[in-house]
């Protein structure tokens, strides 16, 4: 049951990254910063209620709490699919055709109410999807003992792959054959079907008539090693305050390692398609697309084995939980340094990015199942709902950083501006690349307005070279040329607009009728939004170590919280 509600919870989180490139975005006119405001807000309301969601689960009970969760999470997912229509009334427009064929000032209009209307949704999906983790690692600790909870929650945790494993495959065919509108509805109906099951499914184990004498002898064994007596009943437990969790060195150390590596995979999660559409122009709803986000997914499932190994590590030599634990999530934290390669590698062959990310995000999800079963190693049951409230909500912090600032540092990376632009160091060749400044379209082998009929909508960065639209990285490479010169783009000129593009495609202009106004950004050889992605997988591939390190300094041998 819990791996199947994190899967239904990933699915319900990845219907807009699948969607939002290749389907809202030309309908809405949205750019990377609209859509790294929105999963950055998301990211933040998600952290907020992670704090309050473990205390939530702790006080209503895991049953109960766990079907709020799901119940609040699946209304928010097919919240999305009315944002359209709300759109259309407050601008005066009465179809999607019309907001994708907008012109003029009313694009920004339409982009600022449908952002609005999808943060308002994405808030109601985080407030539910917040409760899922803290409840998932309650009755984790509630079925099995300290030694089994890394492996239990890898297999839980999978569901987190599998989500992003059948998402590929079934929204954007959902989305290309009903509208993007369907696919949020059909995925969100999910959750509803698993709270059906979930009522007549869950017992705690003490009351359980499938769980017999020595099955709870077994899940208990912890309590007479550590010499902790434990009440059978949950409710007689003694309670941790939720300022004294503060108080706790554990505590700051499962905090640290959540802030540091959570969003890493939220990143993976929430940009590859649009990774693959504006570096490779790979479309998710394509064959190739499909096949590539579903082998980065089907690689993160060898995070099932990542919870294994700290339980071979204590078969084998005896070793406290919370060692094996580190020293397995060490050897995880080294994993993500490949990622590094996904760029260089990137030139040669998509497959290559893909399955270097994939590695990443399996490595990912091995240190998450270690490091959500701390948690249970270090405190009492009482309290491990809410410590994982706390640690969730420094990863939504972190990865609410990292979304809006990569939405930013995207646009930047591209040059973005307000119209098509002309290369200053072509203009006295043969070569003829134009650049598309902003999200665009190709018509008849020219740049004309984003909507125009008939046209192909393109990312900003994109160039037209001899009629043929393309990354503008490739332009250069066919064109012959070592690097990317400075953009400029055309002032005043004392001719119709018409007149001026055929005037600047025929080379007559001048110097004075030019500016410089931004070089596209470069690192290490990328330029554009492939540097700012570059710069991206940097980060991303040390925050592990990073994160090990400070936990390993914060807490550097196994010490059990006892309330007296």
């Amino acid at each position: 049951m819990l791996f199947f509600a994190t899967t239904v919870n990933y699915l319900d989180r990845q219907v807009l990254s699948l969607t939002w490139d290749e389907f809202i975005k030309p309908e809405f006119h949205w750019d990377e910063s609209h859509y790294g405001t929105i999963t950055s807000v998301f990211s933040i309301v998600y952290a907020v209620c992670m704090l309050f969601a473990g205390r939530f689960v702790d006080w209503l009970g895991t049953k109960k709490g766990y079907l709020w969760a799901i119940g609040i999470w699946s209304a928010g997912a097919c919240l999305h699919a009315f944002c359209g229509v709300i759109t259309e009334h407050f601008v005066g427009l009465h179809s999607a055709a019309e907001l994708m064929g907008a012109t003029g000032d009313v694009i920004v209009t339409i982009a600022t109410i449908s952002m609005y209307c999808f943060l308002a949704a994405r808030c109601v999906l985080a407030i539910g999807e917040a409760g899922n983790f803290p409840a998932a690692i309650k009755v984790t600790a509630e079925y099995f003992p300290k030694k089994d909870r890394a492996y239990a929650t890898s297999i839980f945790n999978a569901g987190a792959s599998i989500g992003a494993l059948v998402a590929p495959l079934s929204i954007p065919l959902l989305a290309k054959a009903w509208g993007w509108e369907m696919a949020f509805i059909v995925i969100g109906a999910l959750g509803f079907i698993w709270m059906g099951f979930w009522i007549f499914m869950y017992t705690a184990p003490s009351k359980s008539k499938h769980v017999n004498k020595a099955e709870v002898e077994y899940i208990e064994q912890d309590n007479e090693k550590d010499g902790i007596i434990v009440a059978t009943d949950e409710k007689e437990e003694k309670k941790m305050g939720f300022w004294q969790c503060f108080t706790y060195r554990q505590t700051w150390a499962f905090v640290v390692g959540k802030f540091m590596t959570d969003g890493v995979w939220w990143f993976f999660l929430f940009w590859t398609p649009s990774y693959l559409n504006t570096q490779f122009g790979i479309k998710t709803s394509e064959g190739l697309g499909i096949a590539l986000i579903f082998t980065l997914y089907a690689i993160t499932m060898l995070s099932i084995y990542g919870g294994k190994l700290p339980t071979i590590f204590i078969n084998r030599t005896g070793m406290n939980p919370y060692a094996a634990r580190m020293k397995a999530m060490l050897i995880f934290a080294f994993f993500p340094l490949l990622v590094l390669l996904a760029q260089p590698l990137g030139t040669f062959s998509p497959w290559f990015p893909v399955i270097l990310i994939g590695i990443g995000g399996a490595a990912h999800q091995s240190w998450s199942a270690n490091i959500f079963s701390t948690v249970g190693d270090m405190f009492p049951k009482s309290a491990i709902a809410s410590i994982t409230g706390i640690g969730g909500m420094a990863g939504g912090v972190s990865s609410m950083i990292l979304q809006y600032c990569a939405g930013i540092l995207f646009v930047f990376a591209a040059g973005q501006g307000e119209m098509p632009v002309i290369n200053k160091a072509l203009l006295d060749k043969d070569y003829q690349i134009t650049i598309a400044k902003a999200d665009q379209a190709v018509l008849n082998g020219k740049i004309v307005a984003k909507g125009h009929e008939g046209a192909e909508n393109i990312p900003a960065g994109w160039a037209l070279y001899k009629g043929e639209a393309m990354p503008l990285q490739k332009a250069v490479e066919k064109a012959g040329l070592s690097q990317i010169p400075m953009i400029v783009e055309t002032l005043e000129l004392p001719v119709a607009e018409k007149e001026a593009e055929m005037m600047l495609n025929n080379k007559i202009i001048t110097q004075k009728d030019i500016t410089i106004i931004q070089e596209p950004m470069t690192f290490f050889g990328f330029v554009g939004k492939p540097a700012g992605y570059f710069i991206i997988f940097c980060i991303c591939s040390v925050a592990y170590l990073l994160g090990w390190i400070m936990m390993k300094l914060l807490v550097p041998k196994y010490k059990p919280i006892v309330l007296e």
